[in-house]
Parts: structure tokens; sequence; C-alpha cells
């Protein structure tokens, strides 16, 4: 099989020192391929948040490895770690961490911004995403005059406009009504089926981890089941 997109090999993870440290992660092992979607499922505290900031770059392990592409991401520093992060991830949170007073655009544009895309290219891009998730008609309105469905959309946009490789999503649908909640689900699917975006959804859903081709689930810090989802 080829290279693994993202291995993980006996990743520990700790917080604080002597009595007050506690171990997030104990030692997990799996791999990531190209294109599969993943749910990481586990009850609050069992290390499924910590997991999925480690994976995605932005906690480094206290021990074991995280490779990309067969590349040690201990290895990778400063704005290599930075541009490796912008380039190959995006980020869909059950906050929406959008800047209420500016306009969709310019929240869906801010991973360019940093990435240093031109403002042309930026808006170019932005407003592409924007239409892929039907939302280009909002582009100048203020965010925080956004539905909570238009502000997920919004992130889906903000997560997409460096044509990421591996899309992270903590509780996406955490904040959204049932009927918004499943149109965010199909788009996060729709992405993974037909553009190939490697899925991660950090989970409580049962529902929402049985669409996914592969249930990693998470207790104490263990990986105690890797296994293949079954859609009801």
């Amino acid at each position: 099989m080829n290279t693994p997109l993202i291995s993980v090999r006996d990743v520990h993870k700790s917080y604080g020192r002597g009595q007050n440290r506690f171990d997030a992660l104990k030692g997990v092992s799996f791999d990531i391929h190209e294109g599969e979607s993943i749910a990481i499922v586990g009850k609050s505290g069992s290390g499924k948040s910590t997991l999925m900031h480690v994976l995605a770059l932005l906690d480094a392990p206290t021990s074991g490895t995280v490779e990309l592409e067969g590349v040690d991401t201990s290895t990778l520093r400063g704005g290599r770690l930075n541009r490796t992060r912008n380039k190959t991830f995006g980020f869909v949170f059950q906050q929406f961490f959008l800047t209420g007073n500016s306009s969709v655009l310019e929240n869906v544009i801010l991973p360019l911004k940093i990435a240093g895309v031109g403002r042309s290219e930026r808006r170019r891009r932005g407003h592409a995403a924007l239409e892929q998730l039907e939302l280009d008609d909002k582009a100048k309105n203020k965010a925080v005059n956004l539905s909570g469905g238009q502000k997920q959309r919004a992130v889906i946009a903000r997560a997409l406009v460096n044509n990421p490789r591996v899309i992270f999503a903590d509780e996406p649908t955490g904040n959204l009504d049932t009927t918004t909640g499943a149109i965010v689900e199909d788009i996060l699917f729709a992405l993974n089926r037909e553009n190939g975006i490697t899925l991660i959804v950090v989970t409580h859903d049962d529902e929402l981890a049985a669409r996914c081709d592969r249930r990693l689930f998470i207790r104490d810090g263990l990986l105690v089941e890797d296994s293949a989802a079954v859609a009801a």
C-alpha cells in the first residue's frame, strides 16, 4: 500500500509535571491514508481532542512520532511548520471563530492572507470557495449577521480556500439544529468523496461517526478500537 498520509507511532501526550501531571494520550498508533474519512470517538476527557491537535500539528507529542507522508513532523520548525499546516490542513470547529464585524469574504480569505497570497488571487479563491458552499451572495455581509448554518458553511469555505488535503472537523454540527447539521455533514462527506479530501472528524455523535470509513475509539488516552464504520 502507498505511504500513509499520516502515520502515528506510540504517541504520548502529557500536561503538567510531578503530582500535577496528566497523561492525555498513553501510546497510540495507527495510520490514515489519503481520501479516508475517520471518526475519532470517545467520551469527554478521553483524549480525542488532544489527539486531533497532535495530528493537526497544533501540539507536539511528548514522545512518539507523527509522520506526514513519511516525514517526521518533529523536524518541522517555525515557518516551515506553519507553512505545512496552513497548506495541508483545513479546520472546522464547533465554535465558528469568525470575526463578527468583518465581511464573510474577509473571514474566508484569512488563511490566504497568512500564506502571503496576493489580494486579487485571495479574492478570486475566496469567492470560488463561497460559491462552492452556495454562500457567495453573502460575501459582503458581516459574519455576525449570518445564521448558524451559514456561519458553519463560511467556516467550511475558509477551510477549503487553501485547497487542503485534510479537513479536521471538531464536533462540526455541535452548535446546529438537526436539519442544518445534516446539511453540513453532507457537505463535508461530499468534499471527501468528490474532491478526495481526507476527513478527520472528532465527534460524540454515533450517527455522524457511522458515516465515516473508520472509527477510532479513544478511552482514557488509549486507542481501544480501530474499526470500519457500518452506516445504519
